[in-house]
């Protein structure tokens, strides 16, 4: 998110006004990791916005952002989805081509296998703004977050998710180096302080592979982070 949150600024700039920027909120989260950055990479990252449509809590807009290397050689790929609270928009652009996620074999959610719970410190949106360099004053100012219509400031849905597949992860024996594509869905908001509950699945197979769910709880049982997986490689 470092690399892409910039372009991710610079984009709305250009396409929204401040007071229409500011009710934006993380809605969906697709990434693809073709490969892991590291140390001394020199990367180039594009952004353009792929699809708008409009739906009952405001306009929905996904932003693909591709990274690659210095050879070009991709990176990640990322579909970024922001829900603009209480704005009116008709449906225009064409959306990206739909990226199959792996299903439970019986299509039925069955209970987790494992559940954990995490504490959320007060002061954890104003960290992770400075060491993830994502500035969005949503999550640090109180009056900003009250003037876009939240009812206080709140856990950034990226933070939210990067404490869930931490988690999930801890189950693995080859970590954060077994992911190949982490994709879910925003939903409750993340008070600060509050609890986070994480629950996931076994790995299941399936036609992308092996993969993952999970999901995760706001302090009121609300899913913060809903239809989670990870898809592992080989």
């Amino acid at each position: 998110m470092c690399y892409e949150w910039p372009l991710a600024v610079d984009l709305r700039s250009k396409t929204l006004t401040d007071e229409i920027a500011l009710r934006g909120v993380h809605a969906t989260h697709d990434l693809t990791i073709h490969r892991r950055p590291r140390a001394g990479d020199r990367l180039s990252t594009t952004a353009a916005i792929t699809s708008v449509e409009p739906r009952t809590p405001g306009g929905y807009v996904v932003t693909r952002f591709e990274t690659l290397d210095a050879d070009g050689r991709p990176v990640t790929s990322t579909d970024y989805g922001s829900l603009y609270l209480g704005v009116e928009c008709e449906r225009g652009s064409t959306r990206p081509s739909p990226r199959p996620s792996p299903q439970r074999g019986d299509g039925e959610v069955a209970s987790p296998d494992w559940a954990t719970d995490i504490a959320i410190p007060a002061n954890l949106a104003h960290v992770y703004t400075e060491c993830a360099r994502i500035w969005n004053p949503i999550h640090t100012d109180r009056a900003v977050a009250l003037a876009a219509g939240l009812p206080d400031i709140i856990l950034h849905g990226t933070a939210t998710l990067a404490l869930a597949v931490s988690e999930t992860l801890r189950r693995e024996p080859d970590g954060a180096a077994a992911v190949a594509r982490i994709r879910c869905r925003f939903g409750g908001m993340v008070r600060l302080p509050s609890t986070l509950r994480v629950e996931g699945w076994k790995p299941a197979e399936s036609g992308a592979g092996r993969a993952i769910a999970f999901r995760a709880l706001g302090a009121d049982g609300r899913p913060a982070v809903g239809d989670g997986w990870l898809q592992l490689t080989a």
